[in-house]
């Protein structure tokens, strides 16, 4: 492995794990807590349409999505919130129009469209330099309004109710954790794609949360998972020449198996003794 830290397409890779890993080890704590798993994933399939439009127009697709996801969380936030149909029923439809304009606006593009495959199931062995820059800057981004807006996340997530009787406006708060959401699904996106991005922002909170019911540890424990598990995919997709976003999800479920029914063998054990 070190060997191939020679190589300026590995370094990148390594770098946009770790950008990655700090994205979804945060936000990722705050989608497992608040169970808006479905609106996240939603989120990130709607932003498809940010991908299509970015090749129509004959721009970094990055730059299409960013916008796009944003605008697809705040519709989504303001429908479930405000509108009488159903609140998956509504996520579904938002999902399924993002992703037919994705599909529209790459029919339109005259010619090939280049890397499609990356963008939906993602492939950090080709993250450019240009990327990552992007990436660094979204980092910061989430990194400062989740230190602004830490302890009213916190209430948000754990006691909405509460947090609006306290006069906390919690729908513009809600809001604003959607968009953040999709800063770090647009961070997400060349690492692991659209169609597994869910995967990442879910299962290293999720495994977290298996050690601790703190959040600001949650986000910790999150993130080292992130960096130790996207680097170990990143070493056998390079080795065994497959797909990096998906060994790296593959990798990832295999932990948290292995994690999962070990901590359930520990447990029967204890209760068998006592």
């Amino acid at each position: 492995m070190f060997d191939l830290l020679q190589y300026t397409f590995i370094q990148n890779a390594l770098i946009a794990a770790i950008l990655a890993s700090v994205a979804c080890g945060i936000i990722g704590a705050y989608v497992v807590v608040k169970k808006i798993v479905f609106i996240s994933g939603g989120i990130a399939h709607a932003s498809f349409g940010g991908v299509g439009l970015g090749y129509y127009l004959g721009i970094n697709p990055m730059f299409g999505v960013l916008p796009f996801s944003l605008l697809s969380a705040l519709v989504m936030g303001i429908v479930s919130k405000k509108s009488k149909i159903p609140e998956d029923s509504a996520i579904g439809i938002l999902w399924s129009l993002g992703m037919a304009l994705g599909v529209i606006f790459v029919y339109l593009t005259p010619g090939y469209a280049p890397d499609l495959m990356t963008y939906l199931f993602g492939n950090i062995l080709t993250v450019p330099r240009l990327d990552l820059y992007l990436m660094l800057v979204l980092d910061i981004v989430i990194v400062g309004a989740v230190y602004l807006f830490y302890k009213e996340f916190l209430s948000l997530c754990f006691d909405e109710e509460f947090t609006t009787v306290q006069g906390v406006p919690t729908e513009k708060l809600y809001l604003l954790l959607l968009c953040i959401i999709a800063l770090t699904i647009v961070v997400l996106i060349k690492v692991v794609g659209i169609i597994l991005v869910i995967a990442l922002l879910t299962i290293p909170a999720t495994l977290s949360r298996k050690f601790t019911n703190n959040l600001k540890r949650m986000m910790l424990i999150s993130i080292v998972f992130g960096i130790v598990i996207s680097v170990t995919g990143i070493g056998l997709s390079y080795a065994l020449d497959v797909p990096s976003g998906a060994t790296i999800i593959l990798v990832l479920s295999f932990v948290y198996g292995f994690v999962a029914f070990g901590m359930d063998i520990l447990e029967s054990r204890h209760v068998s003794k006592s």
